[in-house]
């Protein structure tokens, strides 16, 4: 693995059942109304989207995203990622609880950086892994909001 590529791991406590977090997480194009830093996704078809995402760094990311897993029974989503990163990217939900009051969200990445200014992934990667974690901390955060208030 060179230092331009990045391998993420994440896992979301979330309140409530697995149903509303799957369907939450599969609705890419409403990402923006609760993680502030995917800042713009418009549909290409019915397979892929275009997204901008940008976070603490003044870096831009614009994304290609194309579903490749969608088992919304099974919690199972995952995307093919082009554009200024290459890779991909997957969730896996699950109950966390036996109640079923809390879920799990998985999150995995592996991608390789293609954006023009790759050469300060090489430079500084541990600023661009702190942004990262930064950036799915406030992700989880505003997702958990939208839940507890859908449920009300």
């Amino acid at each position: 693995m060179s230092a331009g590529d990045f391998v993420f791991h994440h896992e979301w406590s979330l309140p409530g059942p697995p149903g509303p977090v799957v369907e939450a997480l599969a609705d890419i194009e409403h990402y923006p109304t609760w993680w502030p830093q995917v800042r713009q996704v418009h549909r290409i078809d019915d397979h892929s989207g275009r997204a901008v995402v940008r976070s603490v760094l003044p870096l831009t990311l614009r994304l290609v995203l194309t579903r490749e897993t969608e088992d919304r029974e099974g919690g199972r989503l995952g995307v093919r990622i082009d554009g200024d990163l290459v890779g991909w990217a997957g969730w896996s939900i699950d109950t966390a609880d036996a109640a079923g009051e809390r879920t799990v969200a998985v999150f995995d990445q592996q991608v390789r950086v293609a954006a023009p200014w790759s050469g300060a992934a090489t430079l500084a990667p541990w600023v661009l892994r702190a942004n990262h974690a930064w950036m799915m901390r406030q992700g989880r955060r505003g997702l958990a909001r939208q839940l507890v208030s859908r449920r009300r």
